[in-house]
């Protein structure tokens, strides 16, 4: 057994409330029993928003929506079957 296979991913979903692709997103890691860690930047207060749109930018520069990262892997977009893929699916 390789070291680090059994460890589940680490999922971060940066996210609009408002987002048709975003709820996609959510919908797919639920239905995968994925545990991921989201925000929802339109929600947060103008500060916090700040802050997490400059995390975003280093990750994806044009902050578009979702932005996922699994792992070390950034997905920009609801792509299913990439995401699939980074989650060993």
């Amino acid at each position: 057994m390789k070291d680090g296979m059994d460890k589940a991913p680490e999922v971060i979903l940066y996210s609009l409330s408002t987002c048709g692709h975003c709820k996609s997103t959510k919908r797919l890691l639920g239905a995968c029993s994925v545990e991921y860690r989201f925000t929802d930047v339109d929600l947060l207060d103008q500060e916090e928003r700040v802050l997490i749109l400059e995390e975003l930018r280093a990750l994806n520069p044009r902050c578009s929506f979702p932005t996922i990262v699994i792992n070390d892997k950034v997905i920009v977009g609801y792509r299913e079957e990439e995401i699939r893929e980074a989650l060993g699916l």
